[in-house]
């Protein structure tokens, strides 16, 4: 099962008469082209069917009728040319804006929903299904339109001609409605199977590679070959199932639309000598019929690559349904009213029925520096994530001025809490470009005055900062990662920050440094800060102690540690730590 919603077939229908609705003049002007080239192509076998029934007599007429044919059928090129140029260009637009619309929804999609889904269902969603849909909106649909609007009016001039002679047309219907309908009902599972597959496929082979180190290590390669090989295993039975869909559907579709026309030439014979209907219109409609075959054929191919791009549509849109609740407040509306953050009877478990937090109730004061504190597994990193917005809680209330924060819009939510933690990307570009993300429009000497607040002027003046950097580029230090993820912050300048580790890539010594300057640099900000080094705790205004998923105690330093409890237990656990001689 995908991790990630999928459209259900009324979305993407109704999606998709809403894309075409943007586009009306265009839409109408590629199927007026469509119309006038299959009107061309019906002239041909409507003359030649004259020249077989007056072929005793009508030679006089002969170099004119073929001089017509001959301009009907340029007329059908050059119609059917710019006809297909017109729909590809509106495929163009279609799919720009599916593209943009998607980017958008991928771009603004919760963090706990990307956590979850996974990489290689995302990048799957945004390559695989893409390119898929890319196809299908550029070849599918336009020659789609065509093979159906020459089957609809090669039928009305077959009705015009001999209404009797559509009589053997209908011998293929039964047998194309029922293959047809056999294969539809079976098709949209059958591809969506395909594709998450191969989406599982993909985020084997992408873990697989970013952890090489860790595979070669610890002798995981034979463990990973397996997981590979089941994953191919998997995607190969999913693929052999569309295959096996088609190999049945294929061939008796194929026998459906020839039926037609052994039936007219075998009907329409006797009809003629039965004296119902003259040469030139079993001729005529017989020529029909053989015309029909290509634009059925399209159809029909056509239509298994429509359920391919269908599938891959319905995974896109899946995407829309992931979308985070705005709140109904106006943009700075919590910032004005100069309220904390207040935690009220939080749990949350990231599995059912296993809490990780357990009625959790807490208020952080504008301005105020906070240390949580606690050991390993006690759900520190959780509750920082919390406060950030990052994930909703399982149950209770996080508020910020007053505001549910999970209801707030992201880009309201993103400029009131901010959170860093050990764990730094490094986008491919220039330095400058990494730094921008945080202030698109910030000045050089902005960018120095960041870089020099967490030490890194230094390194960072000696690459410059217009050097490329990230993946195939200029590597940084983990540390130097880290160092350019707080100059991010410095520049964002958010007004709550919730630092879990931040500084844990660095000696302490330089992180104790890098604390103190970002402490000044943050005067007047709500700082929550989770460490393990608890010289940040000794800083700060107030510690939160929390042990089994709940606050235990919260108070002062001095306070905690004269009390003698949980808080004074780590103290003096970490200072008996840092005394201990190294081997």
């Amino acid at each position: 099962m995908s991790a990630l919603p999928v459209a259900t077939s009324r979305e993407v229908r109704s999606q998709a008469r809403r894309l075409m609705r943007q586009h009306p003049r265009e839409l109408a002007f590629s199927l007026s082209l469509h119309v006038l080239a299959t009107l061309a192509g019906l002239v041909a076998p409507q003359l030649l069917g004259h020249l077989v029934q007056e072929a005793d007599g009508a030679v006089d007429d002969v170099t004119s009728i073929a001089l017509v044919i001959c301009a009907a059928v340029v007329a059908q090129a050059t119609l059917t040319r710019f006809a297909i140029l017109a729909s590809l260009k509106l495929g163009e637009k279609v799919l720009a804006r599916l593209r943009e619309e998607f980017v958008g929804r991928v771009l603004t999609l919760p963090m706990s929903t990307v956590e979850k889904a996974g990489s290689g269902e995302l990048i799957t969603r945004t390559t695989r299904d893409i390119d898929v849909l890319a196809h299908t909106v550029q070849m599918a649909v336009p020659d789609s339109l065509v093979a159906f609007a020459t089957v609809a009016l090669t039928l009305g001039a077959i009705v015009l001609t001999a209404p009797v002679l559509i009589l053997p047309c209908l011998i293929a219907v039964p047998v194309l409605w029922l293959s047809t309908r056999w294969y539809l009902r079976r098709a949209r599972a059958g591809y969506l199977r395909a594709n998450a597959a191969y989406a599982q496929l993909t985020g084997g082979l992408g873990e697989t590679v970013d952890g090489a180190r860790t595979v070669d290590a610890f002798g995981l390669a034979d463990s990973r070959f397996a997981r590979v090989n089941k994953d191919i295993a998997e995607s190969y039975e999913a693929e052999r199932r569309t295959l096996y869909l088609r190999s049945v559907y294929l061939p008796i579709a194929d026998t459906g639309y020839m039926l037609p026309v052994a039936g007219t030439l075998l009907i329409g014979g006797l009809l003629y000598l039965g004296g119902h209907v003259s040469l030139a219109a079993v001729t005529t409609v017989t020529l029909y019929v053989q015309q029909l075959i290509g634009p059925v054929d399209r159809l029909l191919y056509w239509m298994d690559e429509l359920q391919v791009g269908g599938a891959s549509f319905a995974r896109i849109l899946g995407v829309e349904a992931v979308s985070e609740t705005s709140g109904d407040g106006r943009p700075g509306a919590v910032e004005e009213s100069g309220q904390g953050i207040v935690v009220s009877g939080v749990r949350h478990a990231y599995r059912e029925g296993t809490d990780v937090l357990t009625d959790v109730n807490l208020k952080v004061e504008p301005g105020e520096r906070l240390a949580i504190v606690g050991p390993s597994g006690a759900g520190k990193s959780t509750l920082g994530r919390l406060l950030a917005g990052v994930q909703p809680p399982s149950g209770g209330t996080i508020t910020v001025g007053g505001k549910p924060l999970a209801q707030l819009p992201l880009s309201e939510r993103r400029k009131l809490v901010m959170l860093v933690t050990q764990e730094h990307h490094v986008f491919r570009g220039t330095l400058r470009d990494n730094l921008l993300i945080a202030r698109p429009r910030a000045r050089d000497e902005a960018l120095e005055e960041a870089l020099r607040v967490v030490d890194a002027w230094q390194w960072a003046e000696e690459l410059g900062l217009d050097t490329e950097v990230g993946s195939g580029a200029t590597a940084l230090a983990p540390g130097q990662a880290q160092q350019l993820a707080l100059a991010r912050l410095v520049l964002a300048d958010p007004r709550t920050v919730v630092l879990d580790e931040a500084t844990s890539l660095l000696d302490p010594r330089a992180a104790r440094h890098l604390e103190r300057a970002l402490a000044q640099v943050l005067e007047g900000r709500t700082v929550i800060a989770i460490a393990h080094r608890l010289h940040t705790a000794h800083d700060a205004d107030r510690v939160v102690v929390m042990e089994d998923g709940q606050v235990t105690e919260a108070g002062r330093h001095d306070e905690l540690l004269g009390q003698g409890g949980p808080y004074a237990r780590l103290w003096h656990s970490w200072h008996a730590g840092k005394a201990a001689p190294a081997d």
